[in-house]
């Protein structure tokens, strides 16, 4: 059977890197793997998301509407702008963080309160994550990535890799211990 992830922030938050990670771990576990990304204005803090499929025999990335078992969202508004893609009965696992648009910097919109409650009544299976605290805490903010997707792996059921050979490989030297401890961090989250 076919699985369907789809990743989705903001430029800058490492959501391509967690994404090649996961990729490599499922290619490593023996799954055929297709991966597509999607940068739009990414180096300006523009939508990115990624998409990715896994199963015996896998022929196309794209993931259609209602149609991804898993959304990973690396920042609140992500989660409401791919939630269409979720399935029925399809996990959420949203970073509870907010990255402000230059309408909401610059007055013209506001940010909206609610979107946690909103994502949470709309998707019966959402986990709620502050990976940036959770990262924040163990020194490197930017390590939130790996502390959401150590919770992937976890929903997954797919912890029987070596992902941390696959993190020091895709990661400098300096940044393994950081990044290493926050992905350990993520699969200490609860299972669904």
């Amino acid at each position: 059977m076919t699985k369907s992830l789809l990743l989705a922030g903001v430029g800058g938050q490492g959501t391509i890197l967690a994404s090649k990670i996961l990729a490599e771990g499922l290619i490593r576990l023996g799954y055929d793997v297709k991966m597509s990304e999607i940068h739009g204005m990414a180096q300006r803090g523009g939508s990115v998301n990624t998409q990715l499929r896994f199963g015996k025999k896998v022929y196309s990335p794209m993931i259609g509407s209602g149609e991804a078992d898993l959304l990973l969202a690396f920042e609140k508004i992500e989660a409401v702008r791919y939630i269409n893609y979720l399935r029925p009965g399809g996990i959420l696992i949203v970073n509870d963080y907010e990255i402000y648009s230059t309408t909401v910097l610059t007055g013209q919109e506001k940010y909206p309160d609610d979107v946690l409650d909103k994502l949470k009544h709309s998707v019966e299976n959402t986990i709620v994550i502050n990976a940036a605290q959770i990262a924040g805490n163990l020194g490197n903010i930017r390590a939130h990535n790996m502390v959401l997707l150590g919770a992937a792996v976890k929903q997954l059921g797919i912890m029987n890799v070596n992902w941390q050979d696959i993190i020091k490989a895709y990661l400098p030297e300096k940044f393994h211990e950081v990044n290493l401890k926050a992905f350990e961090e993520g699969t200490k989250q609860p299972k669904l």
